[in-house]
């Protein structure tokens, strides 16, 4: 920065400065505060003893500034303002970015002989030190060098404090020291001064005294006074204006003009105590030559007229985006990147001066505002049900989107309002999370083919009892589900996959049954997923149906693994910060680990895309790209889920009850029944997303996962129910064991047949069913073969009535079929009907 030329007074005032507190600046400070040695006692030899001792150099630390959120424009590369946070409104500027009119009028006000002492100004010293030392507050007459030094002294006992209280009161203390205090105040910050002017030149240290002086409130620096109070930057701030807000420095809550209603110095009477003040200072320039005649006799006669122009501080001024904002500051809180505890980690992040780049597209942004603002009122009379939406990026974990249908407030009470981000966690601002209902059932799907089971294994829905275990000692036993509707839907045979695509609680239950829910849970924990009240998750049986109480933002985070090969990337919400000086911090960073097999994951979103394509989610399909999704209803429509994902983009929606409830799928909302308002969010989000990020195909299944087995039917007629369900369940298939008994030779309460007939193959998994004898049953003669006569007397004989086909009166007619067939049971006096050909 330039040096002015100095008069020869400033020289000497320098040289003393210089000669690093030898005998010269030792005579400069006895000088000073000659005057007060008569009333203090302390020698002259003592007073320079005592200031000699004093270090000499003060360590300029980084100013407190704000910091900002910034989120990148649709273009994908603009950065613009979200939000700012601070304790103290100030942006530092460089030299070049104040306007001279402040430059001037600090030093005509504050210390007219600036530029030609050498930090202390003797004269104006003298005066304050004889107040002091009769006891008098502390006076003015302090070099701006001097005014830069206590003012960064204030800022380092404020910063320092562990909260906003302890460092008012500890400036306060500071500030107002008088007597000897305030005098050992002022021999401190004189010895400070010379230091400080052997290292920065003039118009450094002025511009440091500009931008940490106090301008009332919460205002600092003059760039941020030109900002609040006039509307304009520091650069461009006329000579009214620069006047006005310098003549603050003396008293700046006293002074500020942002009290319209003061009575001693309000818009009524025009500021007039600011008014007087700035007209002192503008005498000042005038006298010292910084202004023309012209200038002052005009500018002395402006009104002040201000116009306030509110900095946009915290998360509420963000709009739709403020529920990401508030999650962007609760990733910072949380992150010991930036300090040890929490309380310093929001000190950071509101005296650090951090620009703070953040993942949210605006493009999904403004798709899931769209939406949800479209479908789902802020409120709704006699119930409490919200919306929300998040989309994350897999392969990076970067949060797209975050939406959610009430409007954000730390203040503002009522049902269009809430603080509470139910997109995420309770440690996150999010609520305690809500039941997640058949979108759970991934889990359990996932885990069904880590046990080598295939998707197009068959198991059995039909609505019975189950008998499930858990080895982590909270469920099992025998359970009871039923299926989504009035009074259940009775279930039978299905593939896994089929299963997958209605959304089968029963068939879940059947695949659940053979594995460990201990171990579905522990899936579960593999992918991400977790209870947003932090509490371990539940193992109980309904577990698998989806009891656990999460957050959007974690069940999409687990989708996004699936359909990234199985690679789980914890979800980020900065991309990159900056500290003033330019350089790049250490940010919270996405995890990213292979959370299940590659084969398996490509198997899941196999079955998963069928639910998009043919199944429950096709409602929310835009039909742009590959999709695997899922959806979930829970506790009677209390809550309703869908999450799905290309290759690319993966969004979760959930719309329920926050509080009370309310059955979403017999209310209307907007003209959409409440059960389908999740299709009729997430659809558009993804269409947007997909647009403008695209999808691939999904990699081909696992075939080992994906065939269709067959195992031998084994004959178990003759064996006791439980002997031949073991033998059966042994080989692999499910048993079912059919209501009453049949009529069968076998002895009374063993198996008499099973459907299907033993000796024949079925699909692994489906299930046999077995028909109990009753022991009254009749063994069929096998006639095929026979004369129609003959056969008919051997039937006759049996005990069976018998029905002639007409096809039997040919001469050489022999029997070709029967039914029942030969060797079967069947009940006495019963028909067989026989053909012939």
């Amino acid at each position: 920065m330039p040096h002015q030329k100095r008069t020869a007074r400033g020289v000497l005032g320098g040289l003393l400065g210089l000669v690093g507190l030898s005998a010269a600046a030792g005579i400069l400070v006895t000088a000073a505060v000659t005057p007060a040695l008569a009333i203090s006692g302390m020698g002259a030899s003592n007073t320079i003893k005592v200031f000699n001792s004093l270090p000499d150099f003060l360590e300029i630390t980084p100013l407190m500034e704000k910091s900002t959120v910034y989120v990148y424009d649709t273009d994908g590369k603009t950065p613009v303002q979200l939000a700012q946070f601070y304790d103290q409104n100030r942006q530092e500027v460089q030299w070049d970015q104040i306007s001279q009119f402040f430059k001037d009028a600090a030093v005509a006000k504050e210390d007219n002989r600036y530029y030609e002492h050498g930090g202390v100004d003797i004269i104006g010293t003298s005066r304050a030190v004889v107040s002091n030392a009769l006891g008098q507050n502390v006076q003015g007459g302090s070099s701006i060098t001097q005014q830069y030094v206590k003012n960064t002294l204030v800022q380092r006992c404020v910063s320092d404090a562990e909260s906003v209280e302890e460092g008012e009161k500890c400036a306060t203390a500071y500030t107002t020291a008088d007597g000897s205090d305030g005098m050992a105040r002022k021999l401190k910050e004189m010895r400070y001064a010379i230091g400080l002017e052997k290292k920065y030149s003039k118009d450094e240290i002025l511009r440091g005294y500009l931008n940490i002086a106090h301008f009332g409130g919460v205002t600092y620096g003059v760039e941020s006074a030109s900002q609040y109070y006039f509307g304009v930057s520091a650069k461009d701030a006329n000579l009214v204006q620069a006047a006005t807000i310098i003549s603050m420095v003396t008293n700046p809550n006293t002074l500020r003009i942002d009290r319209p209603d003061s009575e001693t110095n309000g818009a009524a009477n025009g500021y007039a105590e600011t008014l007087a003040a700035r007209n002192v200072t503008l005498a000042a320039m005038h006298t010292y030559g910084k202004i023309t005649d012209e200038q002052y006799n005009e500018a002395k006669e402006a009104p002040i007229e201000p116009r306030i122009t509110e900095p946009q501080a915290g998360c509420e001024p963000s709009g739709g985006a403020a529920f990401f904002c508030d999650y962007v500051i609760n990733e910072i809180k949380n992150s010991p990147a930036f300090g040890e505890n929490p309380a310093d980690r929001l000190n950071l992040l509101k005296r650090g001066g951090l620009d703070i780049y953040t993942t949210l597209d605006m493009t999904v942004q403004h798709a899931a505002e769209e939406s949800i603002y479209g479908k789902m009122p802020t409120s709704i009379d006699g119930m409490n049900v919200a919306a929300a939406a998040v989309t994350v990026q897999p392969g990076t974990g970067r949060i797209l989107a975050m939406s959610q249908s009430k409007k954000f407030s730390t203040s503002q009470t009522g049902g269009d309002f809430t603080q509470v981000n139910y997109n995420t966690d309770k440690d996150y601002g999010g609520s305690s999370g809500f039941q997640a209902g058949s979108s759970w059932k991934l889990f359990t799907l996932v885990n069904w083919l880590e046990n080598g089971n295939s998707v197009n294994a068959s198991v059995n829905g039909l609505k019975r009892s189950f008998q499930m275990y858990d080895s982590c000692g909270f469920g099992g036993g025998t359970w009871d589900p039923k299926n989504a509707g009035e009074g259940g839907y009775k279930g039978g045979n299905m593939t896994v996959r089929a299963a997958t695509e209605r959304s089968v609680n029963t068939a879940y239950a059947a695949m659940a049954s053979q594995l460990d829910l201990c171990e579905i849970s522990k899936t579960a924990e593999a992918l991400g997923a977790h209870r947003a009240d932090g509490k371990p998750l539940q193992t109980n049986n309904s577990s698998i149906l989806g009891t656990n109480e999460v957050s959007p933002l974690t069940m999409a985070t687990a989708y996004a693994a699936i359909a990234n090969g199985g690679v789980l990337c914890t979800p980020v919400a900065i991309d990159k910060i900056v500290d003033p000086e330019g350089t790049e911090l250490a940010k919270p960073e996405s995890t990213c680990s292979q959370a299940i097999d590659e084969g398996i994951a490509a198997t899941a979103a196999y079955a998963l895309q069928g639910v998009m394509t043919r199944g429950t989610g096709t409602a929310s399909n835009p039909y742009e790209a590959p999709i695997l999704g899922k959806t979930g209803t829970a506790d009677e429509y209390r809550h309703t889920w869908i999450v799905d994902s290309t290759t690319k983009v993966t969004t979760a929606v959930w719309v329920g009850n926050v509080e009370g409830f309310t059955r979403l799928n017999r209310t209307v909302i907007k003209g959409t029944n409440g059960g389908q308002l999740r299709h009729a969010i997430s659809r558009p989000i993804m269409d947007a997303a997909i647009n403008k990020y695209g999808g691939d195909a999904f990699p081909a299944p696992d075939p080992d996962l994906t065939k269709v087995v067959t195992r031998a039917i084994s004959d178990v007629s003759g064996m006791s129910v439980q002997e031949a369900t073991a033998q059966l369940e042994a080989s692999g298939f499910d048993v079912n064991v059919a209501d009453g008994e049949v009529p069968s030779s076998v002895e009374a309460g063993r198996v008499a047949r099973s459907d299907p007939a033993g000796g024949g193959r079925a699909t692994l998994g489906s299930t046999i069913t077995l028909y109990v004898s009753n022991g009254q049953g009749v063994a069929v003669p096998d006639v095929i073969g026979d004369e129609p006569g003959d056969a008919k007397q051997e039937l006759e004989g049996a005990g069976f009535a018998v029905a002639v086909d007409g096809s039997c009166t040919a001469d050489d007619a022999r029997v070709t079929s029967q039914n029942p067939g030969g060797n079967t049971d069947g009940e006495p006096a019963s028909t067989v009907s026989i053909g012939c050909g």
